[in-house]
């Protein structure tokens, strides 16, 4: 994959739209403004609170959900309305993060990363990887259970607040990486770029409540949650 063609699927996937139709259902529109005067708007969560329980409990959900991602949403939309950044996909801005403020790149990362955070997980989830994203996984780590080892060795090794990532780089291969804060792997600033297809979020606040300082079991407890049909969705746009 060339470059041309690279920052091409990124453009359209991070408006939401490299999508084939079939997909829609499960990827959505998860990160352009809605017609509410051009803001963003934080997508309904999908499940209850409690849904995710025991591996995510109820408060926890209700505070990241509720005060965490709402409040980056909120301050999000603040910054660019202070700064007269008009209307624009998420992914422009985010080519461009490095010409704009910390307050633009925080919260912007926060509420993109965030919408994706919430549909990689579901109550029916868990299990292995099937589909294009299976057998990628095991062609490019050599099984489901190196690439596991290997996520959760770089989710778990992110020094202080941040996320792991599994993303399609510019060559058209799978890649596990980690970005601090709410960076994110389309942001201009963000040492390895590519087209993410599935996130941890290892800040405390997503896993103290119910795991302290373990961070290593929250992570351990994500995989009885991934919505791996959500995840191959995002993979087939991406290299389509």
């Amino acid at each position: 994959m060339d470059k041309r063609e690279f920052l091409k699927r990124t453009l359209v996937l991070g408006t939401g739209m490299a999508v084939a139709p079939q997909m829609l259902s499960a990827v959505q529109r998860i990160d352009t403004p809605s017609s509410r005067g051009g803001e963003f708007v934080q997508p309904a969560l999908g499940y209850a609170f409690d849904a995710l329980e025991p591996y995510v409990d109820r408060q926890t959900m209700e505070l990241h959900y509720g005060k965490h991602h709402a409040g980056y949403t909120r301050k999000f939309n603040a910054a660019l309305s202070s700064e007269g950044i008009g209307k624009q996909d998420i992914n422009s801005i985010f080519k461009k993060t490095s010409s704009y403020s910390s307050a633009i790149r925080n919260n912007g990362g926060g509420f993109y990363n965030h919408n994706l955070y919430w549909k990689f997980m579901s109550p029916d989830g868990g299990g292995e990887a099937k589909g294009k994203i299976g057998k990628a996984i095991k062609a490019r780590f050599g099984s489901f259970g190196a690439f596991k080892q290997q996520f959760a060795s770089v989710a778990g090794s992110q020094f202080g607040s941040g996320w792991g990532w599994l993303i399609v780089n510019k060559d058209g291969e799978l890649e596990v990486t980690s970005t601090p804060n709410q960076d994110n792997p389309l942001m201009d600033v963000s040492d390895v770029r590519g087209i993410p297809v599935l996130n941890i979020d290892v800040w405390e606040h997503a896993y103290y409540l119910n795991y302290q300082n373990q961070r290593s079991k929250y992570i351990e407890a994500y995989w009885n949650l991934i919505d791996w049909k959500f995840v191959d969705a995002l993979y087939s746009a991406a290299i389509s």
